[in-house]
């Protein structure tokens, strides 16, 4: 009987073909025992200590998020999720963008220094993507999702960090591989945005790559436009219609930090908090 906020088998089936079949040279613990332990620290937020009987040892579950961190599995698995999703044309290629900021318990702190980053993990921005904010110690979480607000990539700074600077990394990180030959598709149809995303190098950069972009314009620069008359141009096309289908970002967010480990930031590594949100967003792309 399959527990609450376990894999269902419908997306145990999905990807258990993805997942390493040894380790080590030795059989590897159940991987959906393992799994759904990982899944049970993220939704209560717990300490891996707490993790019950049920699930086997700690450390063991642990060291499988670690490993499977620093060889990138986690990451496969979504991109393969994804493609199945866009080969059977369920994809909605309008790109929606914004980020959000977490809280980082006190216990996220005091990771070692740079050079002793897990084997195999892309570097950690900014001091493992911790800075201050407004309250504290936090974490700013950047998200692109499809049409129907699921994550197409995640990225993480420190709190204190700009939104629009990640939105050409966020939309460079979107590579959907087809299901039969042919190079993978890398550009969305439409991208949303609020107004922190409203920058004249934004707006050349995508007009650059033919990327319709939906995105009010600042008051600022409303009034620096009228002060010039006709020397300030005209206007940016903006269609308050389509920006409606932003709010398909906010609703993915709610559905991340039903995470608890992932609404409070514990991981003291910024290669272990990516590959938590990238396990929640795996899980919902399968629900």
């Amino acid at each position: 009987m399959v527990g609450r906020g376990e894999l269902t088998d419908r997306a145990w089936a999905a990807i258990e073909p993805l997942l390493p079949v040894s380790g080590r040279g030795r059989r590897w613990r159940d991987h959906r025992q393992v799994i759904n332990a990982i899944l049970w620290k993220l939704r209560t937020g717990a300490p891996w200590r707490d993790l019950p009987e049920r699930y086997g040892p700690w450390k063991t579950a642990h060291e499988r998020l670690r490993l499977w961190t620093a060889d990138g599995t986690w990451q496969r698995i979504l991109d393969r999720v994804i493609v199945k999703d866009d080969s059977v044309g369920e994809l909605e290629w309008i790109i929606s963008v914004d980020s959000s900021v977490v809280r980082a318990h006190q216990h996220a702190a005091g990771a070692r220094k740079k050079g002793d980053a897990p084997p195999g993990s892309r570097p950690a921005v900014d001091g493992e993507g911790l800075g201050r904010s407004r309250g504290g110690l936090s974490t700013k979480i950047h998200i692109a999702v499809d049409g129907r607000g699921l994550p197409m990539r995640i990225l993480i700074t420190p709190g204190q960090a700009g939104d629009n600077p990640r939105l050409l990394p966020l939309l460079d990180g979107i590579r959907v591989a087809r299901s039969g030959p042919g190079h993978p598709r890398v550009r969305p149809d439409v991208v949303i945005a609020d107004k922190a995303y409203s920058h004249k190098s934004t707006r050349l950069a995508l007009r650059a790559r033919r990327i319709a972009f939906t995105c009010p314009e600042r008051k600022d620069q409303v009034a620096r436009r009228a002060a010039l008359g006709s020397r300030g141009g005209r206007p940016p096309v903006f269609d308050a219609e389509r920006y409606r289908q932003r709010n398909v970002v906010e609703r993915c967010f709610n559905r991340l930090k039903q995470f608890r480990g992932l609404a409070t930031r514990y991981a003291k590594r910024a290669a272990y908090y990516q590959a938590e949100l990238t396990i929640a967003a795996i899980v919902l792309w399968l629900r």
